[in-house]
């Protein structure tokens, strides 16, 4: 269960504080995609600066991804007006490499009907971790990301998060001035 905490303390006029929003953002490393789909030209992070960003990683055999993230990201694709909120899907591949390739990607992107923009997160050498996942600390898929406006990371979750607690956290990011 989420709760909403309020600060009564008098040093901000009511500030509401989402709880999965960090109190404290950091700057949110850019990734690192070695193959696009559902856009004309690659994106990086700060070409989506003035922008609140959801990244999603995902896999396409993970059951919690299939069932909840990849809906949940495209519901948001769908809800939110592309000119305030970027919604992105970064397959990010750690196990079963042989069975997740681009072209995998391509078929279930299109049995699934995912019209968001999917980079395909760059893979790892040494471990077999890809660069995104690393650069994040991604603890497995799926994981919900929320960046804001200044590029800074203001969410990081593993699993299934609510759809109205993470639409009020973006709802909140989106009103916020930077």
């Amino acid at each position: 269960m989420t709760h909403l905490l309020i600060d009564f303390s008098g040093n901000h006029p009511l500030t509401i504080m989402n709880p999965l929003l960090f109190p404290y953002p950091q700057e949110a490393p850019e990734w690192s995609v070695s193959e696009w789909f559902n856009t004309p030209e690659p994106i990086t992070l700060a070409s989506l600066r003035g922008r609140v960003v959801v990244l999603h990683a995902f896999q396409m055999l993970c059951p919690g991804c299939v069932l909840h993230g990849v809906p949940q990201t495209s519901r948001l694709f769908q809800f939110f007006d592309p000119k305030d909120v970027a919604v992105i899907g970064l397959h990010s591949v750690f196990e079963n490499h042989a069975a997740m390739k681009p072209d995998a990607l391509k078929v279930f992107m299109h049995e699934f009907r995912v019209k968001f923009p999917v980079g395909v997160d760059t893979a790892g050498i040494a471990n077999r971790i890809p660069v995104t996942m690393q650069r994040y600390q991604l603890r497995g898929t799926p994981s919900l990301l929320l960046i804001d406006r200044a590029g800074r990371l203001r969410s990081h979750k593993m699993g299934q998060v609510e759809d109205l607690a993470v639409g009020a956290a973006i709802q909140q990011l989106i009103d916020e001035t930077f």
